[in-house]
């Protein structure tokens, strides 16, 4: 068995900006870097001897602190990217609800019968997820870093996969959810552990989710 904590990357600057990132790369944002460092702290002392991340820049670099106060390395996982946002990526959240309202409104009232322009659908991330946690071993404690929608995924298996309870997970940035994996189970202890972003919570009202 082993204990398993799956995390959101910190704030980046397009998440202040309240910009769509799907697979675009973007920096953290100051607040991002400090959000980085308080969850390696909160980490310490959990047992994790295994960091495997998203390849995307936010996730790596938020999962640094931790790989360096662990002294452990970070491996790379192509099945923990972000969901494609296709030609939403790189724009904003407020002109997207004005010109392309109909997806939008998709996206925010049944996003499992939404697939993305140029992009995928929650159903291609969903089996992504289960893809990775089939061939996870449970042999030691590890962080996975990934993004929001994965780590939607991640709560939503463990629940049946109801995907209809998409938008009612908790995440938020560096924030993470405890799962307690034996063999291929994949026990959710906690949803959404928070307390170490006291004081440097990002403001996910702005953000483009």
């Amino acid at each position: 068995m082993a204990y398993v904590y799956v995390a959101r990357h910190g704030e980046t600057t397009w998440n202040a900006q309240g910009r769509y990132q799907g697979r675009q790369e973007s920096q953290l944002s100051e607040l991002g870097v400090r959000q980085a460092y308080a969850l390696a702290q909160a980490l310490v002392g959990r047992g994790v001897k295994r960091i495997i991340s998203s390849p995307l820049m936010r996730c790596a670099a938020t999962a640094a602190p931790c790989a360096q106060r662990l002294g452990i390395p970070i491996e790379l996982d192509e099945r923990l990217i972000e969901i494609a946002h296709g030609t939403w990526e790189g724009r904003y959240r407020d002109e997207i609800e004005r010109d392309d309202a109909a997806r939008y409104r998709s996206w925010r009232e049944d996003p499992a019968l939404l697939t993305f322009d140029g992009g995928e659908s929650v159903v291609n991330v969903l089996k992504r997820w289960r893809s990775f946690a089939a061939d996870f071993l449970a042999t030691e404690d590890a962080l996975i870093m990934t993004h929001d929608v994965v780590v939607r995924m991640a709560l939503i298996q463990s629940a049946g996969g109801e995907l209809q309870t998409f938008w009612q997970r908790r995440v938020a940035n560096c924030a993470f959810a405890v799962f307690d994996v034996r063999g291929h189970r994949w026990l959710l202890e906690q949803e959404c552990v928070s307390q170490h972003m006291s004081g440097i919570a990002a403001d996910a009202s702005r953000q483009a989710l």
